[in-house]
């Protein structure tokens, strides 16, 4: 079998060497299901090639010694129990290690000279089509192939003790069982389990019941009575394995999530998962379908073990969901119900507008000093993350930092569907967020504009020049015009805004994971320096603060930095902030003075600024608000329903929607 074989079974058949190679043993078996699956497009067709491969050797005996021969050098040599045991798991604990072999193994091509039964697995049946036909085989064709390939002397005597296969999957089982109490074991899962789950101790005992299963199968002696009997203490065993590790989760819930921890979880479940599997196996009256249905379960781990989409979903969602759930906390306090809230939130507003005023002439002075694209950046993110910063600290707000935020709190409403007038609250609520952002952005814009006027004409009474020349203001209203790509640039600001929350919400969880707040507040090197009382107050104080600061600073230096990087990259890429740009505007009419009111760029630029608020605001709350919906699985919600009652409520109080009801300011 020195060339590659002819896609027909006549000389596939001439081809079956059992004296070959390894390599070429291997590719055998390659070839005849590539033969088996033809053009992958139709399963019936498929189960007919079977068939005919059946009628085939059973028709020639010489052929039949041949695979018998060719099968009995397979199993010697190549391990199934690796197969049955490890197939789908990481060969390591880390999740970064599982997404870099993940990766070798769909960039590096595998070899059939391996005696590694997953590796020959994966190139012998590389498709869900695989899954397809197999499952589609009747148990006549699956006990005429047996059969055909492990001949009577295979079986136990007299039909009592093990067979090659009953060995193979109790061996399997021990495996898996070793791999379970190994991660049971690990104090970073035992230390999060809850008392009662320590207490109990469910994986000691589990080698001592799988031992006791393997004795049953083995003894020639063993009754029916017996095995199931172990059987059932074993899957008993299991179970009390999965309620200990699952635990885990509601540790998690208070104290921050590990993406580390979660993908152990998740590798400790699909075991005990695949112990159960065995476990049937070996019990089945019917083995080779049930070996059968097993190897067509096996394609389609393998389909999902070479997905670094699904390992990377997987595994990180129950951290989406934390992320989500920390930002809900802190967008509901960006949502006002009623009058009082409303004012409250246009004053803060308007003054992160006052504050926003510095921001942008302290940006036109950056200009002034040319600075090179990644310097000029640096210090424009800082610039802008210190200013977000100082409006933080003093309990000031900017508008288009709340909809990442108040987007997974409206996403926590949607749990509560169920109950009868869920639909309307959930409107209610759509409606308190919208004039929310209306109050938000009127008092950012409002203020920002006649605040850079005021500072520009104290710039030029000052110097006896203007702040910015008039080339400089005339390229603001060219880089704000309505028909430029603004709008996009102010869309691309929406992904930064989003962003920031997802880093707000990891910080915070990191933090809170690795009990930093305690420790700052307790750790006798810290105190000793801080004093006990200061410590304490620090600790607190990053506590509460730090989700905002990392918002802050990180949405700062992107808004600086991003451009800079693009542009390096040959990406004419820019930020569009609906209060900034509202500020150069500013900058720029104070310049020109009030010949600006005659200039179309000046009225192209302010018809752009409402329409690069909507988009900052728009696309953060969407991205934002699409993550909570899989956070909180709520992804089947009827949403027909509320955009039913979301435009009935347009219709009936459309003002409700931009200024709160007189009884509810009362």
């Amino acid at each position: 079998m020195k060339k590659r074989i002819t896609a027909d079974l006549p000389s596939l058949l001439a081809a079956l060497d059992p004296q070959a190679d390894l390599a070429h043993r291997h590719l055998w078996l390659i070839y005849l299901l590539d033969w088996v699956r033809g053009k992958r497009d139709s399963v019936p067709a498929a189960v007919g090639r079977v068939q005919l491969f059946l009628d085939a050797v059973e028709a020639r005996p010489d052929i039949q010694l041949r695979l018998q021969a060719w099968w009995a050098t397979l199993v010697d040599q190549v391990d199934i129990t690796t197969l049955l045991a490890d197939f789908g798991f990481a060969p390591r604990t880390a999740l970064v290690s599982e997404f870099a072999e993940r990766l070798r193994t769909k960039l590096l091509p595998g070899s059939p000279e391996t005696i590694d039964a997953s590796e020959l697995f994966m190139l012998a049946l590389p498709s869900e089509f695989d899954a397809q036909w197999l499952t589609a085989l009747d148990e006549t064709q699956l006990t005429r192939l047996v059969a055909l390939l492990a001949p009577p002397p295979d079986a136990p005597a007299n039909g009592i003790g093990a067979s090659r296969w009953h060995k193979a999957l109790l061996d399997a089982i021990t495996y898996c069982a070793g791999q379970i109490l190994s991660t049971g074991f690990a104090p970073e899962l035992r230390l999060r389990m809850s008392e009662s789950a320590r207490d109990a101790q469910p994986f000691h005992a589990l080698i001592r019941d799988v031992e006791g299963l393997r004795v049953e199968v083995v003894h020639a002696l063993r009754t029916p009575d017996r095995l199931n009997d172990a059987a059932q203490r074993l899957r008993e065993r299991l179970e009390a394995c999965r309620a200990a590790a699952s635990t885990v989760y509601t540790h998690f819930e208070s104290n921050g999530i590990s993406v580390g921890l979660v993908f152990r979880l998740r590798q400790l479940r699909e075991r005990i998962l695949r112990v159960r599997e065995l476990l049937d196996c070996l019990l089945s009256p019917k083995p080779a379908v049930t070996a059968a249905r097993l190897m067509a379960h096996l394609v389609m781990v393998g389909q999902d073990r070479r997905s670094l989409r699904s390992l990377l979903a997987s595994n990180s969602s129950l951290l989406a969901a934390k992320v989500a759930e920390r930002s809900a906390e802190t967008g509901e306090h960006y949502i006002t119900r009623n009058g009082t809230e409303y004012r409250s939130m246009f004053r803060k507003a308007a003054g992160g507008g006052a504050v926003m005023a510095i921001t942008t002439m302290a940006k036109f002075g950056l200009y002034a000093l040319a600075l090179s694209a990644f310097w000029g950046g640096f210090w424009a993110g800082v610039n802008y993350a210190t200013t977000f910063v100082l409006i933080q600290l003093l309990h000031l707000t900017v508008a288009t930092k709340q909809p990442a935020m108040t987007a997974p709190a409206m996403a926590a409403k949607l749990k509560e569907l169920g109950a009868s007038n869920a639909i309307e609250s959930f409107v209610d609520e759509i409606t308190h967020l919208v004039r929310s952002q209306v109050a938000a952005v009127l008092g950012n814009v409002l203020v920002v504009f006649p605040a850079v006027l005021g500072l520009a004409a104290l710039i030029a009474l000052a110097t006896g020049s203007p702040a910015l020349s008039e080339k400089q203001a005339e390229h603001v209203f060219e880089s704000l015009h309505l028909l430029g790509p603004s709008l996009f640039f102010a869309a691309f600001t929406g992904v930064l805004l989003f962003a920031s929350s997802i880093i707000a919400g990891w910080t915070e969880n990191w933090f809170v994971l690795n009990r930093l707040d305690s420790a700052m507040h307790y750790n006798p090197r810290i105190t000793r320096v801080l004093g006990a009382d200061r410590a304490a107050r620090w600790a607190g104080f990053l506590r509460a603060n730090l989700s905002g600061l990392a918002a802050n600073i990180s949405l700062g230096f992107m808004l600086g930095l991003v451009p800079a990087f693009a542009g390096f990259f040959g990406l004419a890429l820019d930020v569009r902030h609906v209060t900034l740009s509202t500020g150069q505007v500013g900058a720029a009419s104070a310049a020109l003075g009030l010949e600006v009111l005659h200039l179309p760029a000046f009225w192209w630029a302010v018809a752009s600024l409402p329409l690069l608020g909507a988009l900052n605001v728009t696309v953060s709350f969407y991205l934002a608000f699409s993550l909570a919906l899989r956070a909180q699985n709520v992804s089947g919600v009827d949403r027909s329903r509320i955009y039913a009652a979301i435009r009935a409520r347009m219709r009936a109080a459309p003002l409700s929607f931009f200024m709160p009801e007189r009884r509810q300011a009362a």
